[in-house]
């Protein structure tokens, strides 16, 4: 294992807690939207954002990564509970079909502990970085279209919908096309306010200031939105945002643009807040279909986004699949016994805890704890935040995953870079995230396949005088189907050993070896590895 990954997780708590604390603002209207696109109960959304970050974090060797509930999922998790709450006279009660999907979520985590242990984890080295990197972008765009609405302050469903086509019957542009005609103008200044503060917060006098720097910036939007909208009762009742029909001032307000969060009623058993499995489903040959389904694809996404936070991984960190998979799998299993929603690695969550400025897996646990002591002591306080201010937070996070330098790097790599980079975007901001990965896969497979063939390379081990040198000699063509065996062989390499990759027979090597072996260099210098290449960047 890379050093690197072995940074103390308590040497850095100045940097992870305000990071958690930032995630856990992200993360708290996306758990709540995706329960609702999923159907859902929504504290189903809070209970596996909890269990994202304290079990799953916990286990994960994943230094940056963040797990909760995932929009890819929604569609598959809505459908079944439609269908197992459906009775043979057409009847439909969602607390049935959640209950007996509960089940089905422990059966996709069982499937996944066992993914983890036969070492299955290898699955997402084959996915070339075009296909990351427009994974990442498209998600970007996603993120920035899907959040102009709410800090305009119009759309009906305030935790938003993540696909094309939504339920009421609208896109994604035609929703931001009535936004632009309803707004809500406190909404349009909280967020207005709120942006202005986060590019503040990224500039040079503010990150170089000694005091403003220890300041996480997303922090301070969230109170900036909670006071402005105070005052605004108080001073401006028409431009107040509620949660609910209120009467301020003889006036009455009907908005739905604060976060909503149901409080814990100590009456009900649970307090209100938990669903528990019905066991009586297991004789349902669908159940196990359907934990298949969701073992298989959760598992794909969360591979998908490991090998990306890789990538914005400022120390290039290796993170070990096979334990992801099997952290991600005792996560689902624990969601599903207290009535959550199924968990997978989540990018935005992840990016945002990077951009945040975490350092290891103890910001993923304090997003974790944010969100438990929030949620169940604190959701008057949390009730108070316009989701405006939480949308610019988002546009932020969409718009530093898909920055204009992505595309022209990856134009300046070629086409056979930027078709299959280019289809993934498209594919996910018109259809979803799997559709999209699916899409972007089938043109990268076919432009290998067409321009390449897998050819080995020879590694040759000497040893002198008790000093190690390993000898790495790139055959004529290195496709990325050479991927995982370079990770593998770079990443077993014991520290303290000088390496040296020749590429002077070298005539084609693809863009993600290249980068593999560049990503190993930067690391390298943590390993006390020296790394002498030969005609490497001449190819």
């Amino acid at each position: 294992m890379n050093s690197n990954n072995k940074l103390n997780p308590f040497k850095h708590l100045g940097k992870d807690i305000p990071a958690g604390l930032v995630v856990f603002l992200v993360a708290l209207p996306l758990c709540l939207g995706i329960a609702l696109a999923s159907g859902a109960p929504l504290f189903a959304g809070i209970i596996a954002g909890i269990v994202g970050g304290l079990v799953v974090g916990s286990i994960s060797g994943s230094p940056l990564g963040v797990s909760g509930p995932a929009a890819g999922l929604a569609v598959i998790v809505a459908d079944s509970i439609k269908e197992l709450g459906t009775n043979a006279q057409g009847d439909f009660d969602m607390m049935i079909g959640f209950q007996a999907f509960l089940v089905a979520g422990i059966i996709a985590g069982i499937l996944q502990l066992i993914l983890g242990l036969v070492k299955a984890g290898i699955i997402g080295y084959y996915f070339p970085s075009s296909i990351i990197k427009g994974m990442l972008a498209g998600i970007g765009i996603t993120l920035i279209l899907k959040q102009i609405p709410h800090a305009l302050g119009w759309d009906k469903n305030p935790e938003g919908e993540w696909g094309f086509y939504q339920s009421d019957g609208h896109n994604t542009f035609s929703e931001i096309g009535y936004a632009l005609q309803n707004p809500t103008i406190g909404a349009v200044v909280i967020a207005v306010v709120a942006l202005i503060i986060l590019i503040l917060f990224q500039q040079k006098f503010i990150t170089k200031n000694k005091i403003l720097k220890l300041i996480p910036g997303p922090l301070l939007v969230v109170l900036a939105g909670i006071l402005l909208n105070e005052v605004f009762k108080i001073y401006f009742t028409d431009m107040a945002l509620m949660n609910e029909t209120a009467q301020i001032n003889d006036k009455l307000l009907h908005n739905n643009h604060l976060v909503n969060i149901k409080s814990a009623d100590p009456s009900l058993p649970y307090y209100g807040l938990f669903t528990f499995p019905d066991w009586s489903v297991l004789s349902n040959p669908r159940i196990y279909m359907i934990g298949m389904t969701m073992a298989i694809v959760a598992s794909l996404e969360t591979l998908l986004c490991v090998e990306a936070t890789d990538k914005l991984d400022p120390l290039r960190r290796v993170t070990p699949t096979n334990r992801e998979l099997f952290a991600q799998g005792t996560g689902n299993i624990v969601s599903s016994l207290i009535g959550g929603l199924p968990v997978t690695q989540v990018i935005v969550r992840s990016s945002a805890n990077i951009n945040s400025g975490g350092r290891t897996k103890m910001s993923a646990i304090a997003h974790g704890i944010f969100l438990a002591t929030f949620v169940l002591a604190l959701p008057w306080l949390l009730n108070k935040i316009p989701l405006s201010c939480l949308a610019a937070i988002l546009l932020v996070v969409g718009y530093k995953l898909t920055n204009l330098g992505l595309f022209k790097e990856m134009y300046r790599d070629g086409w056979g870079q930027f078709v299959p980079f280019m289809i993934t975007i498209l594919g996910i901001v018109f259809t979803d995230l799997l559709i999209g990965i699916t899409m972007g896969m089938v043109v990268a497979i076919f432009i290998i396949l067409r321009n390449n063939y897998k050819v080995p390379y020879k590694m040759q081990h000497e040893s002198k005088d008790g000093h190690d040198k390993i000898k790495i000699e790139l055959s004529e063509d290195v496709t990325f189907l050479n991927k995982a065996s370079m990770i593998k062989t770079l990443k077993d390499i014991p520290d303290g050993t000088e390496v040296e990759i020749d590429a002077s027979a070298n005539h084609f090597i693809h863009h993600d070896v290249r980068e593999i072996i560049e990503d190993f260099e930067i690391g390298a210098k943590a390993r006390n590895i020296q790394v002498t290449t030969i005609d490497l960047y001449e190819n």
